[in-house]
Order: structure tokens, then sequence, then C-alpha cells
């Protein structure tokens, strides 16, 4: 694992845990969904990038 990898991982994770605390405060869906699709897209990158 690399630390390219490992940082888009890392970064995924960290939005993920933003956007389950968004949507507990209660903030608008499109800003909810918009950090779930960057949250999906830095998990997505960190992976393909994984050198297995």
């Amino acid at each position: 694992m690399n630390a390219a990898s490992t940082l888009l991982i890392v970064a995924g994770l960290f939005l993920l845990g933003g956007v389950f605390s968004f949507h507990r405060q209660g903030m608008p869906r499109g800003v909810v969904v918009l950090l779930g699709i960057g949250s999906g897209l830095c998990l997505l990158a960190g992976a393909l990038r994984l050198e297995v």
C-alpha cells in the first residue's frame, strides 16, 4: 500500500464520517449527497491505486 492510496482511503473515511454527522444534524439533503459522492470517489480511487 503506497502513500497516495493510504491518503485517499483515509480522506474517504473522513468524508464518510462527515456524511453521518451532517445527516444527524439535519443538513440539506444535497449537501449530504454531495459529501457522500466525494467520499465514495475517494474510497474508489484509493482502492484502485492499491498495488495488490
